[in-house]
């Protein structure tokens, strides 16, 4: 096995970077746990492998790792934003809208306002089923964990 060093945890983050964007979020997760135990104090690595866990399904991985985000920058309106999204697919409805607001209240970017239902939607009816699209694919372009400024698709 190669050796650890600070330069192979760049790769394997940006690595893991790259996969995410492939849809390969079970490979960014290995990669980023050998990141995470050699910098736990790493929030961008942090604030990746939590979006990997959510696309993968894995929702307390993921509400964990966003909470430690928010432990270190709870001015982190996109982990906020995040964790709201984990909580909603959780089935927590109510626990959700309290970080869609307080996303909202960070950055007032539209989508954290309708999410937190500070604005209604011309096109909602009231009936429609929460987004369910992954947080990872509308992480906003200089969210925290995407240091190259590629969020992937919009």
């Amino acid at each position: 096995m190669p050796e650890s060093s600070p330069e192979t945890h760049v790769i394997d983050f940006r690595a893991a970077e790259q996969l995410l964007a492939a849809r390969d979020p079970r490979g960014a997760i290995r990669l980023l746990d050998s990141v995470i135990t050699a910098h736990p104090e790493n929030t961008a690595a942090r604030l990746l492998r939590a979006r990997a866990f959510f696309l993968a399904a894995q929702l307390r991985p993921a509400e964990l790792e966003f909470q430690i985000v928010l432990e270190r920058e709870p001015d982190n309106a996109f982990a906020h934003f995040a964790l709201a999204r984990t909580l909603e697919r959780a089935a927590r409805p109510d626990e959700a809208l309290r970080h869609f607001r307080l996303a909202a209240a960070l950055d007032p970017r539209p989508e954290f306002i309708q999410a937190a239902r500070f604005a209604p939607d011309a096109t909602d009816n009231g009936d429609r089923a929460p987004d369910d699209r992954a947080a990872g694919d509308r992480a906003p372009k200089d969210a925290p964990g995407r240091p190259d400024g590629d969020a992937g698709p919009q």
